[in-house]
């Protein structure tokens, strides 16, 4: 089982193998959501589904949403629905990559974790690290080759991962029990810029760690040692259980969550809702620098 990373080798052999598995493709632009669908239909993992940020990882019916912000997670049950309809369900083994260096993909897999299911891991490096082994790729709107799959009972089960709600995050606030880790960049943390959110800063007392300190280069994560030195660097002492991760809409903070359980410290909380629903909520402190 393939519970943080899977490199593209193994997950060949998974599949020569015969294995149960499900390939998700989030690929995404948060600047040009428009531009999701033909990211996948120009090129993806041959048999992968296409996750799509706002229509499938994120809901805008306030009816379904478990928090705020500009990505609220949809309800529990309404996400297994959907990954019922695609034929998957709890005996397989799934497999999310994206083709944005593994921005994206950590979205749904720390949803799946919060769904329960243990058997999920990120395409280390993405689709390029698949592309460089010579792995089947497929173009077109949808899962070519496989058919299309009977729908399957994808069963719920207890959260593996730690949702946390703006009202939790906004009574942790100067306890030395939360530490507040804020993934966007450094400009967009000190205040400097908002490009997406209509108030700038930082939720106070938080550390800032930009999600994409994680990564090398080529879009893999760095290895544990080095993630550990830097983590600790960063927490200064504080404990690595009292982390709340967030970002702008609680989609690239997934990373640092990521990081943090390559780096051994095992999982962190997710404040899903970040910064967009902190800065539109009323009456809540915001600091700047």
């Amino acid at each position: 089982m393939h519970t943080l990373l899977i490199t593209a080798t193994q997950l060949q052999d998974l599949q020569a193998q015969g294995t149960p598995c499900a390939v998700l493709d989030c690929s995404f632009d948060l600047m040009k959501p428009e531009l999701a669908d033909g990211l996948f239909a120009a090129e993806h993992i041959a048999g992968a589904w296409h996750a799509h940020l706002d229509r499938n990882l994120s809901t805008h019916n306030a009816d379904e949403a478990v928090n705020g912000g500009r990505h609220p997670l949809p309800k529990r049950e309404i996400v297994a629905q959907w990954l019922g309809s695609l034929g998957i369900h709890n005996g397989m083994q799934i497999v999310v990559y994206d083709q944005n260096k593994g921005f994206y993909c950590g979205r749904l897999w720390w949803m799946l974790k919060w769904l329960g299911h243990e058997a999920v891991a990120v395409l280390d490096g993405g689709l390029q690290a698949w592309k460089d082994i010579g792995g089947a790729l497929a173009s077109g709107p949808g899962p070519s080759p496989l058919p299309v799959p009977v729908p399957a009972n994808f069963e719920l089960k207890a959260p593996l991962r730690q949702l946390v709600l703006t009202e939790a995050v906004a009574n942790g606030l100067g306890r030395p029990e939360q530490t507040i880790v804020d993934a966007r960049a450094g400009a967009r943390f000190r205040g400097e810029t908002e490009p997406l959110d209509p108030v700038a800063g930082h939720i106070p007392g938080a550390l800032n760690r930009p999600f994409t300190e994680n990564f090398n280069e080529d879009g893999r994560f760095k290895s544990p040692e080095l993630l550990k030195a830097e983590w600790d660097h960063l927490l200064a002492g504080r404990s690595g259980s009292s982390v709340v991760h967030h970002c702008g809409s609680g989609v690239t903070a997934v990373p640092n969550v990521l990081a943090m359980e390559l780096a051994g410290f095992g999982p962190t909380a997710l404040y899903a809702g970040s910064w967009s629903e902190w800065s539109n909520t009323p009456g809540l402190p915001c600091a700047k620098g």
